[in-house]
């Protein structure tokens, strides 16, 4: 039966916790594979695995289950290998790089920051810092409107502005939060979300960091900024050299979700 593979801890790792399951309907049961110094959390593969809601969410709690206890280096939803064997296998090919990442990352969890602008305050922010569009705002009022091409005109001017406004609001928040975290990722563009960026952060600085985002809240209210984690470090495992990003081999794919 082919394995399916949430993640890759240091063989000392705690134990996992009584009756954990992982994806599959129903639940297949989550176990360890060791070798050497390096242990896979698996579980059986079931077939016609689907990216659903439910098992998203099983492989999700299996890693924050397992990543509370210690570091845990998360494998993409849908890693599969033809056996345990194949992944112990993989766990030897690569155990220098594993054990690298496994020490960089050690007491260090991953806050995922998303902002974006609260349309109606960045629209009172644009105009209060651009004394053209203004200008131009109150010449429309006046004329009972503004004329069809001097309505078009402000609505880009405004635009234009608020598109500057955020790059410049998620250069000001990155900025303000990566003081407080050991690294910083920034998630692809296109998410819909001025600003999607993870901070590796120390356990044990945590409640700084949380506060430094309560600091950028007060300091920008025009932004609405989403919080999400502890989480495992997902963003900040690196491929090894003979491992670009986005591929597999072995049936193992280690990056984020």
């Amino acid at each position: 039966m082919s394995t399916y593979v949430y993640g890759i801890t240091a063989g000392s790792h705690p134990a996992l916790p009584e009756g954990l399951n992982g994806v599959g309907e129903p639940p297949r049961p989550v176990r360890i594979l060791t070798e050497g110094e390096l242990a896979a959390v698996v579980s059986d593969a079931p077939e016609g695995l689907r990216p659903k809601r439910r098992e998203l969410l099983a492989h999700q709690n299996v890693l924050s289950e397992v990543g509370a206890e210690g570091c845990v280096l998360p494998m993409r939803f849908g890693s599969v290998a033809p056996d345990d064997a194949a992944v112990t296998g993989v766990l030897a090919e690569r155990a220098e790089h594993y054990r690298e990442r496994l020490g960089a990352l050690d007491g260090r969890v991953e806050y995922n920051i998303k902002a974006n602008h609260v349309e109606e305050a960045v629209l009172h922010h644009v105009m209060a810092e651009n004394p053209e569009i203004r200008a131009l705002a109150e010449s429309n009022r006046q004329s009972g409107g503004g004329s069809y091409e001097s309505k078009i005109q402000l609505g880009e001017m405004v635009a234009a502005a608020v598109k500057g406004k955020e790059s410049e609001d998620a250069t000001t928040l990155e900025r303000m939060l990566e003081q407080a975290a050991d690294a910083v990722s920034v998630g692809p563009e296109s998410t819909g979300w001025l600003a999607n960026v993870s901070f590796l952060v120390n356990r044990d600085a945590a409640e700084e960091f949380l506060a430094a985002v309560e600091r950028a809240r007060q300091e920008m209210p025009h932004l609405e900024v989403r919080v999400h984690g502890p989480l495992p470090p997902y963003s900040f495992v690196e491929p090894g050299p003979a491992e670009p990003a986005g591929t597999a081999a072995g049936g193992m794919d280690v990056g984020t979700e």
